[in-house]
């Protein structure tokens, strides 16, 4: 007899499909009507479990589309609303430096990667030959300086010599016009004296004829007759005398051909041999002066009323004060003093390039110079990056091209960031070729098996300032960058909506 109760028989029939056939057989009528109920309710209570994970698979479906939406929305909006290309790249500015002056290193004060300023000291340079050359241009200044003042001096010594000469040539003019006015006042004597003459010859002549008459005359009174005109005759013949020695010494001739013996040429006073001489004696000491008459055929009047046209109003104070600041001498002390103050001053330049220092701001890379090295000008010792004049080029190929313009804006999804940074920029321009022909070897193509190839053109992004601090998120040169170009948004700024840049390059605040 088995201790099982029925409900515990309709379990086992219900896991056991072979059992429920045997029970019949060896258990009574009333038992198998009760298992008929249990039997039919062991369908419904099995159905359970598949109604569960339809229920679960449901909610992750429903889950995952979500999911999906969520996640997937801004990809799809960004493939319908950018233009994108995974060909691009971080640029750069890059200053390589190199010092202006050959010497021998002495420090090197930085390494690869180190971030510098503008104005941090890179390398110095041995100062000490330098040093002695700006000393032998500073004393070569010195003795430029003192040679204007000497120079100064001279030209003023040769002012007052001209000055001088000057006065020289006055008083020439003044004898000749004195020997004038007393070869009149000779003349004038010569003819008192004909006239003296004239009166004694006559007195003599009465006395002659009274003399024939005996008592008509006394003796003595015929003998001062005869002196006064033997006086008379020596004096007439002396004053002619004078009259013909002035004349000579004016270069006169003693009897001139019309008999008048005051007749002289005109102008005289200006071409006598003296006066000439004395003009040529004012021109060699004024010729350092650098004045020099527009003719040398000029009288010595018209040189002296030149002369004081140099000043419309003739201040002789002003003339001589400009004759003094452009005498050559002077120049000539002036443009050494000005060449010797040049060479020192090039001298402390060439002192102050034994430091070389940062041009920009960025890292140094490519170090390649040590202490002891011995450098020429315009070797390159290393290079420095900029942090921030840089920009991205993106490649993109000439398919993409047709709605991108300057000024659109450009999210920038950079790989060493992730997708947990996002740059902005906006499209500066447009490459002037593509990649291919700008390579260093360029493709060609003489064969004529030319084969279409889409190209591909850079274009230049740059970072908005505002999105980009070197300080927490740098960007390095040859970074690769995913530009997202927004290409249904308006573009800004400068030359918005064109593809060629103006041909001025635009002035920066």
């Amino acid at each position: 007899m088995s201790d099982q109760t029925p409900t515990e028989s309709v379990h086992d029939a219900g896991s056991n499909p072979g059992a429920a056939q045997t029970a019949p057989a060896t258990k009574p009528a009333e038992p198998q009507a009760v298992a008929a109920p249990a039997a039919a309710s062991a369908p419904r209570a099995a159905a359970g479990p598949p109604n569960r994970r339809r229920l679960y698979f449901g909610v992750i479906a429903i889950g995952l589309l979500v999911l999906a939406a969520f996640f997937g929305a801004g990809p799809v909006m960004r493939a319908f609303t950018t233009v994108s290309t995974d060909d691009a790249y971080v640029n750069g500015h890059v200053t390589f430096v190199a010092p202006r002056v050959a010497g021998q290193v002495v420090k090197v004060l930085v390494d690869d990667n180190y971030r510098v300023r503008t104005g941090d000291v890179l390398v110095q340079l041995d100062p000490e030959p330098y040093q002695v050359i700006v000393d032998a241009k500073r004393a070569a200044w010195e003795v430029a300086t003192a040679n204007v003042i000497v120079a100064d001096d001279q030209v003023r010594a040769t002012v007052a010599q001209a000055r001088a000469n000057r006065f020289k040539l006055e008083r020439a003019i003044e004898d000749v016009d004195n020997q004038i006015a007393q070869l009149r006042a000779s003349v004038a004597a010569l003819q008192t004296a004909q006239a003296k003459l004239n009166r004694a010859e006559a007195d003599y002549n009465r006395g002659l004829d009274l003399e024939k008459t005996p008592g008509a005359i006394s003796q003595d009174d015929f003998d001062k007759r005869k002196e006064s005109y033997r006086v008379a005759e020596a004096q007439e013949k002396q004053t002619l005398q004078q009259v013909y020695q002035i004349r000579a010494s004016l270069g006169l001739t003693e009897q001139p051909a019309n008999g008048d013996l005051t007749e002289v040429p005109k102008g005289l006073d200006q071409s006598f041999s003296t006066v000439r001489a004395a003009l040529a004696e004012l021109l060699q000491s004024a010729a350092p002066l650098s004045i020099i008459p527009s003719s040398y055929n000029l009288a010595p009047k018209q040189v002296i009323e030149e002369f004081y046209k140099r000043d419309p109003n003739g201040d002789i104070d002003k003339i001589y004060a400009k004759v003094i600041a452009e005498a050559p001498a002077i120049k000539l002390a002036k443009a050494q003093l000005m060449q010797a103050k040049s060479d020192l001053d090039q001298a402390k330049l060439n002192l102050r390039y034994c430091t070389v220092y940062a041009e920009i701001d960025g890292v140094v890379t490519r170090r390649d110079v040590n202490p002891g090295n011995n450098v020429i000008a315009g070797q390159s010792l290393m290079a420095i990056r900029s942090l921030r004049e840089i920009w991205i080029d993106a490649n993109f190929k000439e398919t993409q091209l047709a709605n991108l313009r300057i000024g659109q804006a450009v999210d920038l999804d950079v790989d060493m960031y992730g997708s947990h940074k996002m740059f902005k920029g906006h499209i500066t321009g447009f490459t002037m070729g593509t990649g291919s022909t700008l390579a260093l070897l360029p493709a060609e193509n003489a064969t004529g098996n030319f084969v279409k190839v889409v190209q591909r053109l850079p274009v230049r992004i740059e970072l908005d300032p505002d999105s980009y601090d070197p300080d927490k998120v740098p960007l390095f040169i040859g970074l690769s960058v995913t530009p997202y170009v927004h290409i249904h948004e308006p573009p800004t700024g400068p030359n918005a909506g064109d593809v060629l840049r103006p041909t001025k390059p635009e002035k920066k605040p």
